[in-house]
């Protein structure tokens, strides 16, 4: 199985080391009032700022490493995710989150090969 990585956990517990690269992106959250007026002007009403998304690619995985990665995400809507803070990626930061955009291929159902395994963390 592969290693774990201390950089990302869900509910403390570390995740396997992607070997695709992280994406990472944050996003305002505006209010459903926010808008352009009839001359065309933004008038934007924010509530929140810098919501984190994170999404994680696995090109490969065993049905261990399957098993395992699927172990940490429990049947909740939230669960508490660790990763490194947005200003000072030396520092982890936690928040609530919960998974999104779950997909994943069975490569090889004879050698428990999958594939493809691709999900999106987002901030609560």
């Amino acid at each position: 199985m592969r290693a774990t990585t201390e950089l990302f956990k869900i509910n403390g517990k570390p995740m396997l080391v992607p070997d695709e690269e992280v994406a990472v992106s944050y996003e305002d959250l505006d209010d459903g009032d926010s808008g352009r007026d009839e001359s065309g002007v933004m008038h934007r009403i924010p509530v929140r700022y810098k919501v984190g998304s994170w999404t994680f690619s696995y090109s490969h995985l065993t049905e261990q490493e399957r098993q395992y990665m699927e172990s940490l995400f429990p049947d909740a809507p939230e669960f508490e995710f660790s990763h490194p803070d947005r200003l000072d990626s030396t520092k982890q930061v936690s928040c609530t989150a919960y998974r999104s955009k779950y997909s994943i291929s069975w490569k090889n159902a004879r050698t428990g090969l999958w594939s493809n395994y691709a999900f999106t963390i987002i901030q609560c």
